[in-house]
């Protein structure tokens, strides 16, 4: 099979094609025949997240953007599955300036689709976010629940989904699509929550913490979303949508004790500060349609899958650093 793969420099992307590539294989399944990574190196893309499997003959990497619509012919024409990760996903950029977060997000999908067209042959995997669901105060949301996002970003994304849903049932296109909880591994880029309080923490400094710190999210690690994908990638129902969660719901007060044990430091480090706007209070998604159809359940425990990723950071700096300064300058 040969896989294309856009967003492959990013935090999830790179994760997979490390995993596609890596010399295990790709979890059980079948090695890739190629991987070709398509990235537009956008603030949150890192070709050094690839440098793992960067000798890797069967590795291409091409710098461009989705909504190139010739380039996005071109590669999708060579490929047996398009794995579709490329997007703008920071909420506070969204809500600060959503025009590059709805355009990236919504005619990049849209421009992939068309393409895909061309070759009928082909299986879609569209990478989506729990956060397309909304706000829900107990129970978890099914995959058949209705759309009601609340930022741009997540507005954007579900109007994606949806777009790549009308693809299958109106062209028939092999669209299969995941709506994961929040990720967390390393080489992730230091503006999300984990990361940045830990690389602010092991550098004596302080982190932000939102309103009374209340909202809960469900935690997935990074290794076991992809190990999902893989095998809706292998054998998924075409028009499908699959929940992916990690099982382990904490407040962002609950994660902040966590990363703070984890480093060392107390809460004289951390800084309360105002709500975002239209901040949802707690996601949970059901993903027993998963776990019954293909067999997937998460193999990281939460507090030990922290505890590795910490590490990580502090063992990685030269990783890091330049990308944390970077976002300070912007």
């Amino acid at each position: 099979m040969r896989i294309l793969v856009t967003g492959g420099a990013g935090f999830i992307g790179s994760c997979f094609v490390r995993m596609l590539l890596g010399p295990d294989g790709p979890d059980g399944h079948p090695r890739p025949e190629a991987v070709t990574v398509l990235d537009a190196l956008t603030y949150a893309g890192n070709r050094s997240s690839l440098a793992p499997v960067a000798a890797d003959p069967r590795l291409e990497f091409v710098h461009g953007d989705i909504r190139d619509h010739g380039l996005a012919r071109s590669l999708v024409a060579g490929h047996d599955a398009v794995v579709h990760f490329a997007a703008e996903s920071h909420v506070d950029r969204s809500l600060s300036s959503a025009t590059e977060c709805v355009s990236t997000n919504v005619v990049g999908t849209q421009t992939l689709l068309d393409a895909a067209l061309s070759r009928p042959s082909v299986t879609f995997l569209h990478v989506s976010t729990d956060e397309v669901y909304g706000s829900l105060a107990e129970g978890s949301w099914s995959e058949d629940e209705p759309l009601q996002p609340s930022s741009p970003y997540a507005a954007s994304k579900a109007s994606s989904d949806l777009l790549a849903l009308a693809y299958h049932r109106s062209h028939g296109l092999d669209v299969r699509l995941t709506r994961c909880s929040n990720n967390y591994g390393p080489y992730q880029f230091p503006e999300k929550v984990i990361p940045l309080f830990t690389t602010r923490l092991l550098d004596g400094g302080t982190v932000p913490l939102y309103g009374d710190g209340r909202h809960v999210r469900d935690w997935l690690h990074v290794e076991d979303h992809c190990r999902a994908l893989l095998r809706v990638l292998a054998d998924g129902r075409p028009g499908e949508v699959y929940n992916i969660g990690g099982g382990t719901e904490l407040s962002n007060r609950r994660l902040t004790e966590r990363l703070l044990t984890a480093c060392g430091a107390g809460w004289e480090r951390v800084e309360h500060v105002a709500d975002r706007a239209g901040h949802d209070l707690r996601y949970s998604v059901d993903s027993r349609r998963i776990r019954a159809e293909l067999g997937w359940a998460p193999r990281h425990a939460f507090d030990d899958g922290l505890a590795r990723t910490v590490a990580w950071y502090r063992d990685n700096r030269a990783w890091w650093e330049p990308l944390a300064a970077r976002a300070a300058a912007r």
